[in-house]
């Protein structure tokens, strides 16, 4: 049985790290696949349950020198967070320490060198001050170097512990030989510090990027008020239970997800939909954990708790989304698999070059050396793509698009065809009451509309018929009490029938009126339009229209529709501006969709398809190039599962988050043009910071190696590269979250 688990990883520094661990697990045989992310600090297996177990995974992982636990919901984002916070902790200590003992070696190998001031002993004090440093503050790169090398493999950290080792035992030969070589202690303890300073930043940068996690889960409440046998008592939201009576006051946190049974308000659910607009909520109504009642009392039974919750669903998602790699990824893993020992042999030919064949001094040879080694560092390269995916994706939950993995963030900027479903999709999926025609007084006493209306819903408040009950809906909304009928009979295929007040009221087709002798062909409305072509101008429309006649007269009509949500219009709009080709799919007759995609300005549609069918439309367009679907998760599930993104809107809550590749939880339609253009963002910073990373890995190893040095004087200091390498690492994270700046 293939099972999958989250793990936690803790003592990774570089890319190195997490592309050792995914090399490993993968060679144990049962794993299927393995995700490691250095900015999440987490791994994610699939495995053969009857090869493997937990415990053996975790004993893998420590075995190549790494920590390892189980990732529960429970606490896994507090012990996340913790890391995170806990790294930044260790390095701030470890600087400290570093600028303790760097700061006087600089000032004294340095500063007083150049204003040529002698102080005795100073080599002795310098390898005094660069000890500490170089085996205190560095001893975190000789494990890791020391890891590396028991797994036949180089990392970051073994070109640190290279290069500053070459330093600080090339100085202790110097002092001990008196060799008049010259010493480097303070070489070796400020690129220490300076390592050190770009991993603080590096920590403080990587923790920003889970804000758009950590912002959710402090919207989560701690406490919750419970009615239990009476009283009001108030328990951790971690003790509700199934059933339990929940009490909001105005102002609080909804604490758990469920159904309200007493009270009115509105809630402010804009955290789970990104709408800043209070939604009412009554008697029967949802309500989700984390939102916040606005000013009503309400009491709601729970339905979800803990990791059940929609708001702890949302996070789960965010932090899968964030922890997938995305195709472009793999490149990264690839350079970075290889380049360190690529650096080893330039570092150790630059040494050769200038000490054997050109003839330079010993200590030129070596800081050349080592300063190939400091700024090949390919720390920059391993942060590029996961740091923007993860502000990425966080950015798209803020903004109410649930973007599910890495690979649907590359993929949506690609997308040549969107495909819509109609049905709960393009429309609301509910039908509403849309015209109410009432016969001409010259031919029949006209009636008011809310009395016809008044007349239908009564007799139809006794079928089950869709339709029927959007008629009833409509009554109620407009507060028209309805009356008592007998003798109900239902049509089947045609309408119903009731007596009202004594009187025989008949709802139904055309062929209901005919067979039931009731005149309609002469009959005008009160428009003076024929009522023939009044039927027929709504059909068009893409209605369902009813005759209504009471004793044996017709006394008016009523059109029913599935009608248009506010927003697609404007959505099919944005992603033809965009360039992409849109399409609709419904199983509805011909006449209903051109009614439908000439509201909304779509051109090309499928109409009369079985659900089963829709998959082999999409195929069809594959064939041609990516398509993107969007339903809303259940009957159309087939088809979200086989175009390259399925798009599902959050109305189908738990079935759309399992469904489709990114969720739409504001129901909003224009989100889809907002999801391709973080898309297209989110890949232009991973490009960015790639090309950046290679690019200064490109040029500063030639120009440290002292490729330039014979044409220009170009020579690049170990402290210089040291100070590189660190901004580098840096400016990546950095420009990964200048997303968050960026508007949808």
């Amino acid at each position: 049985m293939i099972k999958k688990i989250e793990l936690q990883i803790s003592g990774m520094h570089c890319a190195s790290c997490s592309t050792l661990i995914d090399k490993t697990l993968l060679k144990k045989n049962g794993v299927k696949k393995s995700n490691v992310n250095l900015s999440s600090n987490k791994a994610s297996i699939k495995y053969d349950d009857n090869k493997l177990k937990t415990k053996d995974l975790i004993s893998t992982i420590t075995k190549v020198g790494y920590g390892a636990e189980l990732a529960d919901y429970g606490n896994a984002f507090e012990k996340q967070f913790a890391m995170q916070h806990g790294e930044i902790k260790k390095y701030k200590r470890k600087l400290l320490i570093s600028l303790i003992f760097a700061t006087p070696a600089f000032i004294l190998g340095m500063v007083f060198m150049w204003l040529n001031i002698t102080i005795p002993y100073a080599d002795y004090i310098l390898w005094f001050l660069a000890t500490p440093v170089q085996f205190v503050v560095g001893w975190q790169f000789y494990q890791g170097a020391w890891i590396a090398l028991k797994n036949k493999s180089a990392n970051m950290d073994t070109l640190i512990a290279l290069g500053t080792s070459a330093a600080y035992f090339f100085s202790v030969y110097s002092i001990l030989s008196d060799s008049m070589g010259g010493q480097y202690f303070e070489t070796s303890a400020i690129l220490i510090t300076l390592v050190v300073l770009g991993k603080l930043l590096e920590a403080i940068a990587k923790g920003k990027t889970g804000d758009a996690i950590r912002s959710l889960m402090d919207l989560s409440p701690k406490i919750a008020t419970i009615r239990k046998n009476g009283q009001e008592i108030k328990v951790s939201v971690d003790e509700v239970q199934l059933g339990d009576m929940v009490i909001v006051k105005p102002g609080e946190s909804i604490p758990v997800d469920g159904e309200i049974v007493e009270g009115h308000s509105y809630v402010d659910e804009s955290m789970i939909t990104g709408e800043s607009v209070p939604v009412e909520k009554k008697i029967n109504d949802p309500v989700v954990g984390a939102t916040i009642n606005k000013n009503g009392s309400i009491i709601f039974k729970a339905t979800k708790i803990g990791a059940n919750t929609t708001l702890a669903k949302i996070i789960k998602l965010i932090d899968e989304a964030q922890g997938k790699k995305a195709p472009i990824q793999r490149f990264a893993d690839q350079v970075s698999a290889y380049f360190v020992a690529v650096v080893i042999i330039i570092a150790v030919s630059t040494f050769l070059i200038w000490f054997l064949l050109l003839g330079q001094g010993f200590s030129f040879a070596l800081m050349t050396s080592v300063a190939v080694l400091v700024i090949a560092c390919p720390c920059a390269l391993g942060l590029a793509t996961p740091t923007a995916i993860m502000v990425g994706s966080g950015k798209g939950a803020q903004n109410g698009i649930l973007i599910k993995g890495a690979d649907s963030l590359e993929i949506a900027h690609k997308i040549n065809y969107v495909v819509f479903d109609k049905t709960g999709t393009i429309t609301k999926g509910e039908p509403e009451v849309t015209n109410l025609v009432q016969i001409d007084s010259e031919n029949q006493k006209i009636i008011k509309s809310d009395e016809l209306l008044k007349v239908i819903a009564s007799v139809e408040q006794k079928s089950e018929h869709p339709l029927a009950q959007a008629i009833v809906s409509e009554a109620k909304k407009q507060n028209i009490k309805l009356q008592d009928v007998t003798d109900f009979h239902a049509v089947i295929g045609g309408g119903v029938r009731g007596i009202l007040d004594d009187k025989l009221v008949i709802i139904g087709t055309r062929k209901l009126m005919i067979d039931n002798n009731i005149e309609i062909d002469s009959l005008v409305t009160n428009a003076k339009e024929n009522i023939g072509k009044e039927m027929e101008k709504l059909e068009n429309e893409g209605k369902t229209v009813m005759l209504v006649a009471r004793d044996n007269d017709c006394i008016g009509l009523v059109a029913v529709a599935d009608v248009l949500r506010e927003t697609s219009k404007e959505a099919v709009s944005s992603l033809l501006k965009l360039g992409v080709e849109v399409y609709m799919i419904t199983g509805d007759n011909k006449r209903t969709a051109q009614a439908i995609v000439k509201q909304v300005g779509i051109s090309n549609f499928f109409a009369e398809v079985l659900p089963e069918d829709k998959v082999n439309h999409v195929k069809k367009l594959q064939e041609k190039g990516k398509v993107a679907m969007i339903g809303d998760g259940i009957n159309d599930s087939p088809a979200l599962a086989q175009a390259d993104i399925g798009i599902a809107m959050g109305s189908g809550t738990d079935v759309a988050m399992e469904t489709g590749n990114i969720v739409l939880m504001k129901n909003d339609l224009r989100d889809i043009s907002r999801a391709i253009k973080l898309s297209k963002m989110t890949m232009s910073k991973i490009k960015q910071n790639m090309f950046w990373a290679l690019f200064y890995n490109i040029i500063g190893i030639p120009v440290a190696a002292g490729a330039f040095y014979f044409w220009t004087g170009w020579l690049l200091s170990p402290i210089i590269a040291g100070s590189a390498m660190a901004l580098s690492s840096v400016s990546v994270v950095t420009n990964s979250l200048l997303l968050k700046t960026k508007r949808l």
